[in-house]
């Protein structure tokens, strides 16, 4: 059965007004041309996910295309507007552009063309976000200097330039009034001007001799399709990649499939629905998610679960809902629909609030950042994705509730627990037998081998995990340990309820915490067991626990075990547990 999108009213840009803090916010989403050259999995080696760094410092883009976007295998970062725009804190002033030199608070013009050079030595490509619809909604001076009132831009427009409708747009209904009047009145370029045009395409150009690799367009479902078209016709490069803001309104005349011929389009249903599949519904429903809910082709689309206004109008999922966020981030990586943009943002307390510290992060997770690109739990999903590329669905597995498990062919798997508890399932994947790294806990690392706990798949392809409440598992072929380890093993009988766990004195194992203990299998029960990565020679203390459903631990009686990992290869460990 199809199932569709709820039924909304469009957002409207929240950057229009500064006396306003109550601003409707804009999320206009189009996807892009289905041309090869334009989709974005093609376009860097394969990588398709995207990280938006919302209203950071180029500089400080810079350092995470280095430090994470890099190594991770992010595809692309996007960035915030460059260009110059009206004076303020609030983030939504990076949206009122006064002309089109790169000289806003998120730095000038080296630091920009510095993070492109860096981004693209650590392979990642470049997304600017171009606001090309609108200058400002009122006058005054620029963060580059230039003075300006509403329709007149020294060296760029003049009151000719506009569109003659001098209101703000009243009737979504309406194509002429969406598309000619102003969006929370902002100054409504007349984008089916031929100077208007090639100002704008002269801008793209711009910022790709500085090496942009392509461009989301900002508002784009307030400029007809044709006018976008004809601007890109314009372009030094009329194949750029670009991605489209179009937002899908039911019964609205303007619908995203008007603009697929000029680029990817943002696929704001995709969010919408995670959110209500994650809060309201249940994650068994998502066995059939994809194109076939109404969504634009998976080859057009840019998937997200949020972005800056959906975060703050509540229409979506944001960093507030804890591992539901991070859960949902999961399945939108795991799975084989659109290409993915991971967003990136800060903490506020006020829909206005413009970037801590100015845009410059000093560090994550501090004065604010969010840092959602960073999380383990989502970024080594990254490398998921990367490996899986090509592969679709397999083995699908439900509870028929809030527990579901996917393969991606042979490739890898995944199990995302939404439960209030704990879940212990064998699963049955495509994988080859190996051990293998769990993702969500743990990093491979070269040459193999895993910082956290590992799984051993078997001949029959199957593997047997407890999953923890508001967890996941997952596992993929590039991420199979090969290396030294430990293999644990212990003859324990259990109450229906309880599990047992391995604990120890290194860090792999938990440092002797009982919340950081490694969940093991009971495929071969009464025999638990467990296959952990740990450098060779490495000489330890560990015991088993029990946890019973309410989190109840009970520990293993007598003194602490000890093993050494040998040189090459896994020690062994077959033990009983001592009541």
């Amino acid at each position: 059965m199809v199932t569709t999108a709820p039924t909304r009213r469009p957002a409207r840009r929240a950057g229009a007004l500064a006396a306003s803090a109550a601003l409707a916010l804009s999320l206009g989403t189009s996807l892009g041309a289905p041309t090869p050259a334009q989709a974005a999995p093609p376009a860097n080696n394969g990588k398709d996910v995207t990280a938006t760094l919302f209203e950071w410092r180029f500089d400080s883009v810079a350092q995470a295309c280095t430090s994470t976007l890099g190594p991770k295998g992010y595809g692309f970062v996007e960035v915030s507007p460059p260009q110059e725009h009206i004076q303020g804190p609030q983030w939504w002033t990076s949206y009122q552009p006064v002309g089109y030199r790169i000289a806003g608070r998120l730095g000038d013009r080296t630091s920009f063309k510095n993070m492109v050079d860096t981004c693209h030595a650590a392979g990642v490509k470049v997304i600017a976000d171009a606001v090309v619809n609108h200058m400002s909604a009122g006058s005054g001076t620029g963060t580059g200097g230039t003075v300006y009132s509403k329709y007149n831009y020294p060296g760029y427009y003049q009151d000719q330039d506009f569109h003659s409708c001098r209101q703000a747009i009243s009737n979504y209904q309406d194509r002429t009034n969406v598309q000619t009047c102003e969006l929370v009145n902002l100054a409504d370029l007349d984008t089916g001007s031929a100077y208007v045009r090639t100002t704008v395409a002269h801008y793209l150009d711009d910022l790709a001799t500085l090496g942009v690799d392509g461009y989301r367009i900002d508002a784009a479902k307030h400029i007809a399709a044709s006018d976008l078209a004809a601007i890109k016709a314009q372009m030094a490069n009329p194949n750029a990649y670009w991605v489209q803001e179009v937002i899908y309104g039911a019964g609205e005349p303007i619908q995203p499939s008007e603009y697929t011929g000029n680029g990817d389009v943002d696929e704001f249903r995709v969010g919408t629905d995670l959110k209500r599949i994650f809060t309201a519904d249940k994650l068994a429903s998502l066995s059939t998610w994809g194109a076939s809910w109404g969504y634009l082709p998976s080859n057009q689309a840019r998937s997200f679960l949020d972005n800056w206004d959906t975060e703050r109008n509540g229409s979506t999922l944001n960093y507030t809902y804890g591992n539901t966020y991070t859960l949902a981030n999961v399945f939108l990586l795991a799975s084989t629909y659109g290409s993915p943009n991971i967003y990136s943002g800060y903490s506020f307390t006020n829909k206005d609030d413009g970037p801590p510290l100015g845009g410059t992060v000093n560090a994550c997770y501090q004065d604010g950042w969010n840092c959602t690109h960073a999380w383990r739990q989502v970024a080594n999903m990254v490398g998921f994705r990367n490996a899986v590329a090509g592969t679709g669905v397999t083995n699908w597995w439900s509870n028929g509730n809030n527990a579901i498990a996917f393969g991606r062919g042979n490739k890898g798997y995944v199990a995302i627990n939404h439960e209030a508890g704990a879940i212990t399932q064998t699963f049955q994947t495509g994988l080859p037998a190996g051990t293998y790294c769990d993702v969500q806990h743990g990093d491979p690392q070269a040459g193999g081998g895993c910082t956290g706990p590992t799984y051993q798949v078997g001949a029959d392809g199957k593997f047997t995990a407890t999953v923890g409440a508001g967890d996941a598992v997952a596992l993929y072929v590039q991420s199979a340990a090969s290396v030294s380890g430990a293999s644990f093993n212990v003859n324990a009988t259990t109450s229906p309820g309880q599990n047992v766990y391995v604990v120890g004195d290194a860090a792999a194992l938990g440092g002797w915490d009982p919340a950081k203990a490694l969940p093991m299998s009971s495929s071969g029960y009464p025999v638990w067991s467990l296959t952990l990565s740990l450098p060779a020679g490495t000489s330890f203390q560990y015991k088993y626990v029990r946890k019973d459903a309410s989190g109840a631990v009970t520990w293993e009686s007598g003194a602490n075990r000890t093993a050494t990992v040998p040189g090459t290869g896994t020690v062994t460990l077959g033990d009983t547990w001592r009541p």
